[in-house]
């Protein structure tokens, strides 16, 4: 028998009589060395580094019968969690823990990690071939684009073909890695098979791109995609163990997709969230990817539509209530690790939502409505949420909220019921600011089609409102607004 015991990056050096202790710990707990035996198995301990130890051991007692070793596994792992806690050191995820937490990613060797620490890199040739496919999955529709999409970020690929023709898996390697070292997909994580790949693109909804008809209502990509995160958290809530592994995984696929659709000085805290999330991505359960085909399907859609500040941070607000439900979730199962992982995600979302949403509500409060439509807003504020009115009337984002309730009025939207509606679909209690959770959510809900005699007439009652009038110009519906039929007819 072989096995090797390591402590954390993080843990203190242990002595050679603490090391010595622990061996004879797990040798008494698994049954091949019983304390004050003087037939157990002949072992011996080797220090091959500060940090670990190999421990070699025979199967044959001095008596010459086996060890009574059965479930030697589950003892070894009850016995070093006990250890971790005898000695101070970082408790690891075990059973039903570490399967929630990491079962799809594969771990680095010590050798891949040395290499990396040699060429100078902060991660390793696997680490870095994952998050390669991980961002070009995210973004390919079909197969071949993201064959292609892998192509394009300078990886070697290749594809191996079985006798029927059809294409049975794919490997890829880094072109600065000397001899290519070659990694399946599978070898990477285990949803990076090219099985799993091909459910995750089947399981997507179709949407409209720009060369679709325009004679209809086209909804915005980024709009969708923000109304599907949003009901994340009720899934995670509500749904059965598929659909819930179904909502982590493509709502990990948004993160990855981010970066791409960022300014530059937000790509990184993107990047560095979207690498914490997979940690904390996958539960044991097997993923029923039907379940979240529209978020992907908006996801893939929203390439066609390069995304304004406001989209990107309406969609940042969204994704960060999500990761406040996987942390309270997994807190609930106690899987630690995956709580570790989600604090991580929740910095870096927070950190980029910091720095863009000053600039989109900005942006949004330099077409302000009339001091009069101001003042209606106002009173609308007091009968529709009586209890946040005057919080939300002394906040920063009050005048983008009165500029997102201008634009969605002369689209034929009513205030009142706007306001109503997005106060009832997320609570404000809990809110850092209720005005900001509002301007995201209208602009949302004033993307929705009305018909158009509702977007006629509302023109008409705010024709005499020439800022309303610049807000309409400077946010133009999607859906143009026309006059009557009678009207058309004359």
């Amino acid at each position: 028998m072989h096995c090797s015991i390591r402590a954390a990056p993080q843990d203190r050096i242990l002595t050679d009589a603490e090391w010595a202790t622990i061996a004879r710990r797990v040798l008494h707990a698994t049954g091949i060395a019983p304390d004050g035996d003087p037939d157990g198995c002949r072992w011996v301990a080797v220090r091959h580094a500060e940090d670990h130890i190999h421990i070699v051991a025979t199967k044959v007692r001095g008596d010459l019968r086996p060890p009574r070793n059965w479930n030697d596994y589950r003892r070894a792992m009850n016995e070093l969690t006990a250890v971790e806690e005898d000695f101070g050191l970082t408790r690891v995820a075990r059973g039903p823990e570490a399967a929630a937490g990491t079962s799809a990613v594969k771990r680095s060797t010590r050798a891949e990690e040395e290499k990396a620490k040699r060429l100078g890199h902060d991660k390793t040739t696997r680490e870095r071939l994952r998050h390669t496919v991980r961002t070009a999955l995210s973004h390919a529709k079909d197969l071949d684009e993201f064959f292609n999409l892998l192509a394009d970020a300078d990886l070697q690929v290749e594809t191996r073909t079985l006798p029927s023709g059809d294409l049975g898996g794919y490997k890829v390697a880094l072109p600065d890695d000397g001899t290519p070292i070659w990694f399946s997909g599978s070898s990477l994580a285990t949803d990076l098979s090219l099985p799993q790949i091909r459910q995750r693109l089947a399981a997507t909804e179709t949407q409209p791109t720009p060369a679709s008809s325009t004679r209809h209502h086209r909804p915005n990509p980024w709009h969708v995609a923000t109304a599907a995160t949003e009901r994340i958290p009720h899934h995670l809530t509500h749904a059965d163990d598929r659909a819930v592994q179904a909502h982590l995984t493509v709502f990990g696929e948004v993160l990855y997709a981010l970066p791409a659709h960022a300014p530059a000085g937000l790509r990184a805290e993107l990047h560095r969230a979207a690498m914490a999330f997979e940690h904390a991505a996958h539960t044991r359960a097997r993923a029923g990817h039907q379940h979240a085909r529209a978020l992907r399907g908006a996801l893939k859609a929203m390439r066609y539509q390069p995304a304004d500040h406001t989209a990107l941070a309406m969609l940042l607000d969204a994704a960060i209530l999500v990761v406040l439900a996987v942390q309270r979730r997994s807190a609930l199962h106690q899987h630690d690790r995956q709580v570790t992982a989600v604090r991580q995600t929740l910095t870096h979302l927070q950190a980029a939502y910091a720095q863009i949403s000053p600039t989109s509500l900005a942006a949004l409060a330099k077409h302000h409505p009339s001091d009069v439509t101001v003042d209606r807003y106002a009173l609308a504020l007091h009968e529709v949420l009586p209890r946040h009115a005057e919080q939300i009337l002394t906040e920063n984002a009050w005048p983008a909220l009165t500029a997102t309730l201008a634009a969605a009025e002369s689209a034929g939207h009513n205030p009142a019921t706007l306001l109503q509606q997005a106060a009832q679909h997320r609570p404000l209690d809990d809110a850092k600011s209720a005005s900001e959770v509002l301007v995201w959510r209208i602009q949302r809900l004033g993307d929705r089609h009305v018909s158009s005699s509702q977007a006629w007439g509302a023109q008409a009652r705010t024709s005499r409102d020439p800022s309303t009038a610049r807000i309409t110009a400077a946010t133009p519906s999607t859906s143009t607004p026309q006059p009557p039929r009678a009207h058309r007819s004359r």
